[in-house]
């Protein structure tokens, strides 16, 4: 997958570096955190429970999560009700193994030893529920292979 800015490449450090027996941790990055992001962050940390550190931000934080949003990951018995918004810092990021970026463009910092990767997903801003669904169900989907690769579950 790209990078989100032009010119830059996906960085080629492992999925998931040696962290010495710690759960890796992943940051949701999107322009408002009110709507793609919360709900990644929001599905991983329902589908892996604790075997992750789960971080969400917006490099323009909004007032509040996407109803619609919110709706759309009630309806599958995940709450994001009580979620807020929060701004994009470089210690979120430092924090992190992995970034996954979802159209936020360059508003996310680089550092050495991450793995950063672009999630090409519709905004749900300023849409309904019916056409939050498939965004929400997407989400889901990417973050299933995310959790294959960082955090597999163990018999």
């Amino acid at each position: 997958m790209p990078w989100v800015a032009s010119g830059r490449r996906e960085t080629r450090e492992p999925l998931m570096p040696e962290r010495h027996g710690k759960k890796p941790s992943v940051l949701f990055v999107c322009v408002h955190n009110a709507g793609r992001s919360q709900m990644a962050a929001a599905w991983l940390t329902h589908l892996a429970g604790d075997r992750v550190d789960v971080r969400s931000a917006g490099s323009d934080p909004g007032e509040r999560v996407n109803p619609a949003a919110v709706a759309a990951m009630a309806e599958v018995g995940v709450d994001i009700s009580a979620e807020v918004p929060k701004i994009l810092t470089v210690d979120a990021v430092k924090e992190s193994d992995v970034c996954i970026t979802m159209g936020c463009g360059d508003a996310c910092p680089v550092f050495p030893g991450k793995r950063y990767l672009d999630w090409k997903l519709d905004d749900p801003a300023g849409q309904g529920v019916e056409a939050v669904r498939p965004i929400r169900d997407e989400i889901k989907t990417l973050v299933e292979g995310l959790i294959a690769e960082i955090a597999p579950a163990t018999p």
